[in-house]
């Protein structure tokens, strides 16, 4: 195969709502273009696209897919992305290594809710967009509808390009305002047959064909004085226009197709070689430590590896961009992330799980290697002298948490194994260890997400695996003072044990002055700091320990023995068991014994009298609260907002976005178990949120009582 130059590389991320055809689109732009013999369907499993088995049990894209084509001397390479939010993770992966986007609508609907979460990663990340309109043979189809949503969503950037003639199942000609041509195709589809436009439609086709010349003048100052002159631009002035246009987001084009049908595919693919702009004439790429990388070919070696894929029988595929340089097969390379060396001992250009090996891949170019030994999804791989490390894509936080566990308790170690290696696949499945909840925590983007792990769990790795609702991790505190001491005696023969803790507890805020005094039953207990200690918990909120005894009632060799039994009981809070936080202790006095006095005597005195004084000092459950942040239809408004109501949750804001209500709430977690099937349900799948750690706050006096309730009653259970 031909070595493509930065120069002739363009590189596509196809991003659409599920069941718009982005599949079948692959299918005819690789038919179309010599690369299949024959198209392949969803229905028969057969297709270029969604070949992982899990992909064919569901009928949906789970992994992105990479292919390319090659189209008039230009390489296209193209990543098709999964529809479904759950799998956000490919879709921001694609979209960080390629260019340009298109969104393709489902004709019969509109834009949705994927289409309004792809389009804002694309400005996130200021991507070029381009709007395709597919499924014109549809009885339900409404072109003209569809552009005036994408108006409203979108403004006056939204530029027609194409208008279909005639929708529904006899749909076979439009009108390209671009070329002021009627493009007609037979039956079978592929290349059009291209005419003069007829008379009834030359008045809306000038009108638009208009407003296209203006949208493309406007980005260029020499093509906007002549379009003040003359009123026309040539084609390619058009098109030189329309590329600026593009890489600015300063017009957002529309076209129309019909997948299926092969229908207005080779014009789709002659715009995309002719006018969305090269590798090399997007904004750089940016290191870790802020320095541009061009995709200059004799620049030095970098690869920026963006996807992982486990195939059977092969193993590890690593996908990669080339950000700068050149790259052959049989290079010495070193991961920069991992400090290990690597030998590209296969190189590959690919179209799904179809292979082309090559010798040499340029800046900008996409590609993969298989069977690489310690190479990990987002590692940048550098040739000698350079030190480039990029880190490209930041992944959304988890929306569905999970305890995960193994049927068979002796699949533990396999089970961990394997959910980490396709963490690999998508980053946003996250595995965690959570010593704090005794849990196993599997983290996703939605329930969908999550099964679709399990199968694979199931079918491919012949684990079976269960869920359970993950344990919500509690704080506990004070709210006022509290004093209690406790004696620790036992004789057993030989040496005893004796150690005996006085001790005040109370809470602490930043910032707190040290105490002076404290009045108990009308008593007052004069404190003498002699040292404090503050702690930083790791779980968040501090300990604070003074010591101050007088007198020489307990030695300072036995205080470290205190604070350590102290430290145990935060971590093991006496309410429910939760880790404990904010509190201030003070060892004002104490006895020991001048032979059983030992630290372990110590240790159990100030953990017993710490939780005594803890238990009288006003203890509170505090919840971990989210910061959420839902995307829903109008229509669905009243209902959502009930619903996080019903989960405790307090709405804190709502604004208008795109033809969208964005409410934000503060929820708690307890509350947000079920959330994301819950949302689908209420808004047909419209509805979308994100969610971030806020704060945490008390939990309600009668939720509290219940969860003390449960957590004595399974202890009890276990005793």
């Amino acid at each position: 195969m031909k070595i493509y130059q930065s120069k002739e590389i363009k590189n596509i991320a196809l991003l659409g709502n599920d069941g718009a055809g982005k599949t079948t689109l692959t299918e005819s732009l690789l038919f179309e273009a010599g690369q299949i013999q024959r198209k392949g369907r969803i229905t028969q499993k057969n297709t270029v696209s969604d070949y992982f088995p899990v992909e064919h049990e569901y009928g949906y894209s789970v992994f992105s897919t990479v292919f390319h084509v090659e189209y008039n001397g230009k390489k296209l390479n193209i990543i098709d992305c999964p529809g479904s939010d759950d799998f956000c993770g490919a879709a921001l992966t694609a979209m960080t290594v390629t260019d340009t986007a298109i969104l393709l609508i489902n004709g019969q609907y509109g834009p949705e809710v994927g289409t309004q979460n792809h389009f804002r990663y694309t400005a996130n990340l200021n991507k070029p967009v381009i709007f395709l309109i597919n499924q014109l043979d549809s009885d339900k189809c409404d072109y003209n509808q569809c552009v005036e949503k994408l108006r409203e969503l979108y403004g006056q950037k939204i530029i027609q390009i194409q208008y279909p003639l005639n929708e529904g199942p006899d749909f076979n000609s439009m009108i390209d305002v671009l070329l002021m041509k009627k493009l007609t195709w037979k039956p079978e589809g592929g290349a059009p047959i291209i005419e003069d436009i007829p008379a009834s439609e030359l008045d809306k086709a000038t009108e638009l064909h208009h407003a296209l010349v203006e949208a493309a003048a406007e980005n260029d100052e020499g093509l906007m004085e002549k379009f003040f002159e003359e009123e026309v631009l040539t084609i390619d002035e058009m098109r030189e226009g329309i590329r600026k246009g593009l890489a600015a987001r300063g017009m957002f084009p529309v076209f129309c197709v019909c997948a299926a049908k092969n229908m207005g595919v080779h014009r789709l693919m002659e715009f995309l070689g002719n006018v969305v702009p090269f590798v090399d004439e997007m904004p750089a790429a940016v290191t870790r430590t802020g320095e541009e990388v061009k995709p200059d070919s004799n620049g030095p070696t970098a690869l920026y590896f963006f996807k992982t894929a486990n195939e059977p029988h092969i193993g590890g595929v690593q996908y990669f961009k080339v950000m700068s340089g050149k790259v052959h097969e049989g290079d010495d390379l070193l991961n920069v992330d991992r400090g290990s060396k690597e030998r590209i001992a296969q190189l590959y250009i690919c179209s799904g799980a179809n292979r082309t090996k090559v010798e040499e891949l340029v800046a900008g170019d996409i590609g993969c290697s298989v069977k690489l030994k310690d190479v990990r999804t987002g590692n940048t791989l550098v040739g000698k002298d350079c030190d480039y490390s990029f880190d490209l894509v930041k992944y959304p936080a988890p929306r569905y948490i999970r305890s995960v566990r193994p049927e068979n308790e002796s699949d533990s170690e396999k089970m961990m194994s394997a959910i980490q290696k396709m963490s690999q696949e998508d980053p946003t499945w996250v595995l965690e260890q959570s010593k704090e909840l005794r849990q196993t925590l599997i983290k996703g983007q939605g329930e969908f997400h999550l099964r679709t792990l399990k199968w694979r769990m199931e079918n491919n790795e012949k684990i079976n695996i269960i869920y359970d609702e993950q344990k919500i991790p509690y704080r506990e505190t004070i709210t006022k003072a509290a004093r209690a001491d406790y004696r620790h005696k036992k004789q057993s023969g030989g040496a005893g044990q004796f150690g005996e803790v006085h001790l005040i507890v109370e809470p602490y805020n930043e910032g707190d002055p040290d105490p002076v005094s404290y009045k108990f039953g009308g008593q007052e207990f004069k404190i003498n700091c002699k040292s404090k200690e503050e702690i930083d918990l790791e779980w968040g909120g501090k300990l604070v320990f003074i010591n101050s005894v007088v007198g020489g009632a307990i030695d300072t060799r036995f205080m470290p023995a205190i604070l350590k039994g102290i430290m145990g009981r935060m971590e093991q809070g006496p309410l429910t068991g939760s880790y404990a936080r904010d509190v201030r202790v003070v060892v004002y006095d104490g006895k020991m014994h001048p032979v059983d006095s030992n630290e372990l005597s110590f240790m159990l005195a100030g953990r017993n009298a710490f939780s005594e004084a803890f238990k009288q000092a006003g203890p509170k459950l505090l919840e971990p609260i989210y910061d959420v942040e839902v995307l829903v239809p109008s229509d669905k408004m009243g209902d959502v907002m009930s619903d996080i109501q019903g989960r405790r949750g307090m709405i804190m804001g709502s604004s208008s976005e795109s033809g969208y209500e964005k409410l934000q709430a503060k929820v708690p977690l307890k509350g947000l178990a079920n959330y994301s099937t819950s949302l689908s349900a209420i808004t047909g799948a419209r509805g979308s949120f994100s969610m971030k750690f806020s704060n945490y706050e008390l939990v309600p006096t009668d939720v509290q009582n219940q969860l003390i309730k449960e957590f004595e009653a399974q202890n009890k259970d276990e005793d």
